[in-house]
């Protein structure tokens, strides 16, 4: 049998100093690293005083990217390697969240996933199939690495989509695709595009987060 990789990253506690109620995830892009995404907590430690913040590494070391990670390689970005890459990974980023849930004492609908760029593939891959259902998915500047998910999905959180229409890297077109699918297989998904936004978050975009993740998660 073979064992899955053990994620790591930064941990922030709950501003109020109790138990966690509440868990958000958040899933950071190829070649970045828990530490970068974990920069979003102070935007939304306030209207989330009772939840701990988690940002793991991504399992991989992703090459020519120092203190970088990825969730799968990126050597083709054709979509069938795109999709055997998020599968792949998947199990991995289940097991840690099953491994946070017991940690905590929580339930799934306690539960967050927050994504950038391949961490929004993650969140969506992964979240998709989650049963109990998650209490929602927030996913910024990416796409979904495999378009069979929704249709395929066993369980229907909500979801909101973020995306800068510039964005050079995962162009809105991947994010309009991903809203169609979605609404397609019945799922309650919010979008919001960015003006003049490349690859990257904006303060609206973290304010709306914030409602996002506060919304779900009452």
């Amino acid at each position: 049998m073979t064992t899955l990789p053990t994620l790591e990253g930064p941990v922030v506690p709950p501003a109020n100093g109790g138990a966690p109620t509440q868990i958000v995830i958040l899933l950071h892009g190829y070649g970045s690293n828990g530490a970068d995404l974990i920069g979003l907590v102070p935007h939304w430690q306030a209207a989330l005083p009772g939840a701990v913040f988690i940002s793991p590494n991504a399992p991989e070391i992703c090459p020519g990217a120092p203190d970088g990670y990825q969730w799968w390689g990126l050597s083709s970005m054709d979509p069938a390697s795109r999709a055997a890459g998020a599968r792949a990974a998947a199990p991995t980023l289940d097991a840690f969240i099953d491994a946070q849930l017991a940690k905590y004492d929580l339930k799934p609908k306690n539960l967050a996933l927050v994504g950038f760029s391949q961490g929004t593939m993650m969140a969506l891959q992964v979240g998709l199939q989650r049963q109990p259902q998650i209490a929602g998915i927030l996913g910024y500047s990416g796409m979904l690495a495999d378009e069979s998910g929704p249709a395929n999905a066993r369980t229907k959180p909500p979801i909101l989509l973020i995306h800068g229409d510039s964005d050079p890297v995962l162009p809105i077109a991947a994010f309009h695709q991903a809203g169609k699918l979605l609404l397609e297989a019945g799922f309650d998904v919010q979008g919001k595009v960015s003006p003049g936004l490349g690859h990257s978050i904006d303060l609206g975009g973290l304010q709306l987060g914030e409602q996002f993740l506060r919304g779900v998660l009452s």
